[in-house]
């Protein structure tokens, strides 16, 4: 079983790399496995990877039950 979460991109970094946002707390991801990703896109973020492209809507729903189950604020 894997756990995948949704973040949001917040800055473009070099060399493929990306700074994301869950619930406020701020990480450096890879992008490497992704391809057009911009500020404000967001992804489904795995071990430290952007895994794919998520559309604004279901990232909203899945955030919503995050926070629904105290995961995230």
């Amino acid at each position: 079983m894997c756990l995948a979460i949704p973040a949001r991109v917040v800055e473009l970094l070099p060399g493929d790399m990306a700074r994301v946002d869950v619930g406020g707390v701020r990480r450096d991801c890879s992008l490497a496995l992704v391809d057009g990703i911009g500020v404000g896109d967001f992804v489904v973020l795995h071990v430290g990877y952007a895994i794919q492209r998520l559309d604004p809507e279901e990232a909203d729903r899945t955030l919503a039950l995050f926070a629904e189950a105290g995961l995230v604020t």
